[in-house]
């Protein structure tokens, strides 16, 4: 049976640059903790699990850095794996054409909110 899926606040959207990204730290429907990055980009804003597809840790160089050096892609710490901000595919890296896994956002009053598995 399948976990209850929970919708939770995550951050201002103020607290989001332009571009702009952070990690957070949530539980999944079963309780367990769950590392998400959120990222804004013009009007749009994206959520996906902080984790590489290619060796499932965390993307982040530093707390909140994700991007590469021109901001145009999530960027994996790791093996340098480049992300499409958008649909989180990745077009460069050992895991090319594998994609981060998605989570639904939306945004009410100000406030990011996810949709956690």
């Amino acid at each position: 049976m399948a976990a209850a899926r929970s919708v939770q606040a995550l951050c201002a959207l103020a607290d989001l640059g332009d571009p702009g990204a952070r990690g957070l730290r949530v539980s999944d429907g079963d309780g367990l903790p769950l590392r998400l990055v959120v990222v804004r980009r013009g009007q749009g804003v994206f959520g996906y699990v902080n984790s590489c597809p290619h060796n499932h840790i965390p993307l982040d160089f530093r707390p909140d850095d994700f991007f590469d050096l021109d901001h145009r892609y999530i960027q994996c710490a790791t093996h340098g794996a480049l992300f499409l901000i958008d649909s989180g595919l990745c077009v460069e890296g050992p895991c090319k054409g594998d994609r981060l896994r998605p989570i639904a956002l939306s945004v009410r009053d100000g406030i990011v909110f996810g949709e956690i598995p």
